[in-house]
């Protein structure tokens, strides 16, 4: 990776916009680049948060394993965004799993150095707690998805979010699914069967069309009312 690629996505990171250029180049000082293949391993649960990632390319996916083994995906990660950050700024052990699902490319910041540098650049703290809020704010519209939302809401949400909250006229809006439905299923809180079930009863509604892992958005207002609880998924 070229130091001008690894600039970039440092600028393109949430977590250090606004750094000046000096300290972008004294952060990337402190990093080290990896090349990671599939399935790889960043870390695991109960490990020591001795640093925090931020992917270059590729996906991370972050996830618990209940004890039967069923493996429960928290959120899937992409480039521009850091995975791991917020156990390495509170100084606690990591509290799942971290994984590649493709060859991925990161930079690794060692807690020290970086907490370090933080000192010296308040806005890199101004942004984590941003970052903290923003992770925060996540989880606890996932506790409610889980909760109170059935699969089919939780499903076109997703879907919703995939698309981009902006609605072209008169064009199609397809999602690429860059995850197994089977992970898709983890990540929404449900089974693949239910998953698929789910899937083949809003294809046959008419809100959406499935090809392999390309998902065509047909009715978004019918899809917003799913989410929303105010489309009844019958049929």
């Amino acid at each position: 990776m070229t130091q001008e690629r690894l600039d970039n996505a440092l600028k393109q990171c949430a977590l250090f916009e606004g750094i000046p250029e000096q300290d972008r180049s004294a952060l990337l000082r402190i990093a080290t680049a990896r090349k990671l293949h599939k399935n790889s391993t960043l870390f695991g649960e109960g490990d020591r948060a001795e640093g925090f990632y931020l992917i270059i390319s590729g996906r991370v996916k972050v996830f618990k394993v209940s004890p039967d083994g069923k493996e429960h995906i928290l959120h899937i990660f992409g480039p521009g965004e850091p995975v791991g950050e917020v156990p390495v700024f509170s100084g606690q052990d990591f509290p799942a799993f971290a994984e590649t699902l493709k060859q991925s490319e990161l930079l690794y910041f060692p807690r020290s150095g970086f907490l370090e540098l933080a000192t010296q650049q308040p806005q890199i703290l101004l942004n984590m707690l941003a970052t903290l809020s923003m992770r925060l704010r996540s989880f606890a519209l996932k506790i409610e998805q889980l909760s109170l939302k059935e699969v089919a809401s939780r499903l076109s949400e997703a879907l919703l979010e995939m698309a981009g909250e902006a609605s072209v006229a008169d064009k199609k809006e397809v999602v690429e699914l860059h995850i197994t439905k089977g992970q898709l299923a983890s990540q929404l809180g449900t089974t693949p069967e239910t998953l698929s079930r789910t899937f083949q009863k809003m294809t046959r509604l008419g809100l959406i069309r499935v090809e392999r892992k390309r998902v065509e958005l047909i009715d978004r207002e019918g899809l917003e009312g799913l989410a929303l609880g105010t489309y009844p998924l019958e049929g």
